[in-house]
């Protein structure tokens, strides 16, 4: 797939928790998005966790997110509802890191 030029790539990481597999794998979990700066939706998105499956559930739940307009509290709430795994905490932190680095990108335009 390749991206518009009006797209950003952005990632962050954060500490899992200790004791997980993942965390013998990865030693911290990064997520990455890649975000229209015209729009602000979450047009892709990646996590590093140890199942395809855990990462295609949350890249369901986080593409289509829109950082300019839809409350971000609400993207954590469905995280929160929806996705059980331990990595949890881990995967809000990294998003919440992300968040700020666009805003802050776009506040330099």
């Amino acid at each position: 797939m390749k991206y518009p030029k009006k797209t950003i790539y952005i990632s962050s990481f954060s500490k899992l928790p200790s004791g997980i597999p993942s965390e013998s794998v990865y030693k911290a979990l990064d997520v990455g998005l890649i975000i229209n700066i015209e729009t602000g939706i979450v047009e892709n998105a990646s996590v590093t966790l140890l199942t395809d499956v855990a990462a295609e559930f949350l890249r369901d739940i986080i593409v289509g997110f829109n950082l300019k307009e839809d409350d971000l509290e609400t993207l954590f709430d469905e995280i929160k509802t929806r996705y059980h795994g331990s990595a949890q905490k881990a995967i809000i932190v990294s998003i919440k890191k992300i968040v700020e680095k666009y805003e802050a990108l776009m506040s330099d335009q």
